[in-house]
């Protein structure tokens, strides 16, 4: 299975990959104003920080936007090979899908910011006495909005968690209302790999396309529930569904584009390839759930203003 399609998978625990690495050089920590050490101890569920953490280390590359959009950026001091964005981020080899303790501690953090409890890290880190926050992919926006104000609490950035939140909100609804209703929904498919993995309308990235009422053509193919949201379509089953979008998040991963796609062996008679309804999306942010989700829905919206009513 392609590395691409396992971190867009991350919410799974039994998958795992392994990424490129980098090395930045690590920004310095910012002090604390009056009314951010005002504001501990904090406390998120069973975690209590007594003052404002100054050496976070984010091994999710959604968190790592997160964190970076509230203002937290300069406590950040490691981040994990996944994170791609912001271009500043200090960028590291240490992973989030195979992490490992040891590395995590050498980076002497005071939070360690993860999107999965995978082997365990969480005790592994709690028996060094690290403080661990789990930000798991978020299920809708709500999700990332909760998501967003934990991090603000716990990183003395709570008033500013609270205004991205509510400037995300006020795009994204602004996006969608402005996308005129139809009569008839529009189905898609939502591709994560060649192989055909796909996303049902239960995930996250199902709920964004809920908000301008389309039908997903591979809801059939996970019923149940059984495959997380993510199965794998057969390219007979593709076919007989027809959608009439087709969004692509394996662009930069496994090159798929508007000509690759048109070019697949039985697929002339699918309606959007014959209306030339294929759309390409940047891989990064269709996988995230965090502020750039933004772009994310604008990128749909701009997609169905192309489709002929």
């Amino acid at each position: 299975m392609r590395p691409r399609l396992l971190t867009a998978l991350v919410a799974v625990s039994t998958l795992m990959i392994a990424g490129a690495c980098g090395d930045s050089t690590e920004p310095s920590s910012s002090p604390p104003s009056s009314a951010s050490a005002a504001a501990f101890p904090a406390t998120v569920g069973d975690l209590t920080l007594d003052k404002r953490p100054e050496k976070i280390v984010s091994l999710s590359a959604t968190a790592t936007e997160m964190l970076f959009a509230i203002g937290a950026g300069p406590q950040v001091t490691a981040v994990d090979d996944q994170s791609t964005y912001p271009a500043d981020a200090p960028k590291t080899d240490l992973s989030g899908f195979k992490p490992n303790a040891e590395a995590i501690a050498a980076k002497d953090p005071d939070l360690v910011v993860l999107s999965n409890d995978i082997d365990k890290i969480v005790s592994q880190l709690g028996a060094l006495k690290i403080p661990v926050l789990l930000v798991p992919a978020a299920a809708d926006l709500d999700g990332t909005y909760k998501e967003i104000g934990e991090l603000g609490t716990l990183t003395g950035h709570a008033d500013e968690a609270t205004a991205l939140s509510t400037r995300m909100k006020a795009d994204i609804d602004k996006i969608v209302k402005d996308v005129p209703a139809r009569t008839t929904p529009l189905s898609y498919y939502y591709e994560l790999d060649p192989t055909l993995y796909t996303v049902t309308s239960k995930t996250f990235v199902g709920s964004i396309f809920s908000l301008f009422g389309m039908k997903n053509v591979a809801d059939a193919a996970d019923a149940d529930g059984s495959k997380g949201g993510y199965p794998q379509l057969s390219a007979e089953a593709l076919v007989k569904a027809n959608p009439d979008t087709v969004f692509l998040a394996d662009t930069k991963c496994c090159q798929q584009s508007v000509q690759t796609v048109t070019a697949r062996k039985g697929w002339s008679t699918v309606t959007a390839v014959k209306t030339g309804q294929i759309y390409p999306l940047d891989d990064d942010i269709a996988s995230r759930w965090g502020p750039r989700t933004v772009d994310l829905v604008r990128s749909v919206a701009d997609a169905l203003a192309k489709v002929p009513s």
